[in-house]
């Protein structure tokens, strides 16, 4: 024992060492050899737009603020909430880019006196008017927006050296640029927009044209009366065709897997195991007097609410059996949402299930940093003192206007509006709810002092204390490893794709898809989030098979199928879509063949063994024919002036089969209340809307991306 006592003290110094040197090791490799370890590189790139180059830190520092704005609401920011986030980012940046180089070549900008106009004028934004509104005029207090705006721009120039400083920069660098941008967008959809012309002529001829009403007999031949089988589709007709098509056959980069499913979910024993668990656990749960500190101790999925909800807003399986108790006793286990779950109720009163209520907040903490802002002592004092000039006949109004720490209601004479039992800390809410209608108290809560007075209560109603104990219906280890052992195995007798598939057949497993999976994805459809697994689909070649993924209660292998590159599609890509429409183009040539050149109807339904059909109404603005289904050319063909009179069309390859027409009829239902100028309205007023709405898109499309998020997330 001496000895390695010695070792210990004399060698602290080096294990020390030698702990720093490999946490340090680690962080860097984390930091700088992670990228270039997964995508060959330490680029700070995470993509070019039009030439210009997007950096990673730029990138990131939009996606945090974007993070903190929802955390601030409350909002989870899981790894599918980082995901739409980054995507958001991402097309906010396109956006940016592509729209820039058109607002400098069009001169558009945006002035002080606009800014202004936007913040504290007649234009101002919803957000700011409606922060700003009197709740009792409903008119909005421009001079008050102008003071607080005045008073954030007096702090944001003090650099840090108050507690609201925080609040004033995020406000000037990046609310205010937000508003400027959102102008920009305004103006430029507007001017082109407005450009938008359509003359009377137009009008007039679509009127026309639409009036159009036709009348056909023909015969139709369906492309499925020719077997698939006696039409080859060669590779290099499929590449001709995609050659003749490049706008409607361009692809991003993108990879697919097939992959199998090894379920890891709890079995019907681990669920009647946490059943009898709970069973046990009624005698200790039914004893116990502090229920915060038993269901924080014994690990409850619900933790103790203690506050009384409204009869109506307790939504939970069993709720009548639960009211129904007499206090102090429980219902369950029963089942809720993959938790078994006992109740206990503890209490029963008649309150409202809404108050509505105004408070002057004197702060002792602040609320997103938590740091302390004013000494306790200090606090309670001056909201005696507060308390005091009420009393005396001080309006609340003007002195929580001038003197509450609630940025949020001070405005409004710290009026809260109505609020239910949840919304509000314990300490406010219980004041609020057991209190009454004109009662006015200090109230102590995390945030400092509150003077509170209630202005009103409604819909009174039954409200219960319910206590909670909830588990989650969860694996075992004995399913788990179940499960892992099995796609362990499969995985290690599958490292090809060929081995794969066999494997699948030999154990009668159920092969999934997901294809056309993107670089930058988190989640793949029918698996969820699990960018560890897009990662090394973006690291494996060709045929690869992976080791086991967890993901939620399950193992996945994976097999990539499927490499795709930015550009044009292979022929084996578009195959499924190109296939269909060349295979009817060499069966419309085999039935033209057949039928000829059709002296009759009668002669085209006798060489193709079809009937002779009847149409009427057809419509010049409808591609539509009844039975027939969407058939553009033959509807074309209807008005067409020169088969007028002819006993037979020449064979038209439609989308169905080939029709040969005869036009018995073509008349016209003119529409002589027309308003002209109200139609040319309406349609112009629409294609500005297409505008606005198609715009940015149509710009995007033009514009160069690339984008290399998915090497560093």
């Amino acid at each position: 024992m001496s000895i390695i006592q010695k070792l210990r003290e004399k060698a602290g110094w080096l294990v020390f060492g030698l702990i720093t040197l490999s946490l340090l090791g680690f962080l860097l490799m984390d930091a700088f050899v992670g990228r270039s370890r997964l995508f060959g590189n330490r680029s700070t790139t995470v993509g070019v737009i039009n030439g210009e180059k997007i950096e990673y830190n730029d990138f990131q520092k939009m996606v945090s603020q974007q993070e903190d704005q929802y955390k601030s609401r409350g909002y989870p920011v899981n790894e599918g909430m980082q995901q739409n986030i980054r995507e958001n980012v991402w097309k906010q940046m396109v956006e940016d880019a592509v729209l820039s180089e058109d607002y400098t070549a069009l001169g558009l900008d945006v002035s002080d006196k606009e800014v202004n106009d936007m913040l504290v004028g007649a234009n101002a934004i919803p957000d700011i008017k409606q922060a700003f509104t009197d709740p009792k005029t409903g008119q909005f207090d421009a001079q008050a927006a102008a003071a607080q705006i005045n008073q954030l721009r007096t702090i944001y120039k003090s650099k840090k050296n108050d507690k609201n400083y925080e609040g004033a920069r995020r406000f000037f660098e990046e609310s205010v640029p937000q508003i400027i941008k959102m102008r920009l967008r305004e103006k430029y959809t507007s001017l082109l927009a407005n450009s938008t012309y359509i003359p009377k002529w137009m009008i007039e001829k679509s009127n026309a044209d639409n009036s159009q009403v036709a009348a056909i007999s023909y015969v139709n031949t369906p492309y499925i009366t020719v077997p698939d089988s006696s039409v080859k589709i060669s590779d290099e007709e499929i590449n001709d065709y995609i050659a003749k098509h490049k706008e409607q056959f361009k692809q991003e980069e993108s990879r697919s897997i097939a992959y199998v499913v090894f379920d890891a979910a709890p079995t019907a024993s681990d669920s009647a195991k946490l059943r009898q668990q709970m069973i046990d656990m009624k005698g200790d749960f039914a004893k116990a007097e502090n229920m915060d500190a038993y269901l924080a101790r014994v690990g409850s999925e619900i933790p103790y609410l203690d506050t009384y909800m409204g009869k109506a807003r307790i939504q939970v399986p069993n709720k009548d059996s639960i009211f129904a108790l007499s206090n102090g006793s429980l219902f369950g286990p029963y089942l809720d949402a993959g938790n078994y779950v006992i109740a206990k109720k503890i209490d029963e009163k008649t309150l409202p299930d809404s108050v509505r209520a105004r408070h002057i907040l004197v702060g002792t903490n602040d609320p997103r940093s938590g740091q302390p802002i004013m000494d306790d002592s200090t606090a309670k004092k001056k909201i005696d003192s507060i308390k005091n000039l009420v009393e005396k006949g001080v309006s609340f109004d003007s002195l929580a206007m001038k003197l509450s720490d609630d940025q949020g209601s001070k405005e409004k004479g710290g009026d809260l509006g109505y609020f239910t039992s949840d919304r509000m800390v314990k300490e406010f809410t219980d004041f609020c709810f057991s209190g009454k209608k004109g009662d006015k108290k200090v109230v102590k809560t995390q945030f400092g002092y509150h003077y509170i007075e209630i202005v009103d209560q409604k819909n009174f109603e039954p409200a219960y204390k319910i206590a909670y104990l909830s588990k989650k219906i969860e694996t075992s280890p004995e399913t788990d490893q179940a499960a892992s052992g099995a796609a362990n195995q499969f995985a290690g007798e599958s490292r090809d794709a060929k081995a794969f598939e066999q494997n699948l057949q030999k154990g009668n497993l159920q092969k999934l898809l997901a294809p056309d999976i993107q670089p930058s994805e988190v989640a793949i459809p029918g698996l969820g989030p699990n960018r560890q697994l897009v990662r090394w689909i973006y690291e494996a070649d060709l045929g690869n098979v992976s080791e086991p993924f967890a993901i939620g209660d399950k193992y996945v292998v994976a097999l990539v199928t499927e490499i795709n590159h930015e550009g044009i599609m292979t022929a084996a890509k578009g195959r499924n879509q190109i296939e269909p429409v060349l295979r009817n183009q060499k069966k419309a040539d085999i039935i033209i063949r057949k039928l000829g050149a059709p002296a009759s109807l009668e002669a085209a339904a006798s060489a193709s063994g079809q009937s002779v059909q009847k149409a009427d109404s057809l419509l010049f603005s409808s591609p539509m024919i009844p039975n027939a289904g969407q058939e553009a050319k033959v509807i074309g063909s209807a008005f067409n002036k020169q088969l007028a009179g002819k006993a037979a069309s020449s064979p038209i390859p439609g989308n169905g089969g080939v029709f040969v027409i005869k036009v018995e009829n073509v008349s016209a239902a003119p529409n002589p209340n027309a308003d002209l100028q109200q139609q040319r309205f309406m349609q112009e007023q629409q294609q500005r809307s297409r505008i606005t709405y198609t715009l940015v898109d149509a710009l995007r499309k033009l514009a160069t991306v690339k984008d290399d998020r998915g090497k560093f997330f």
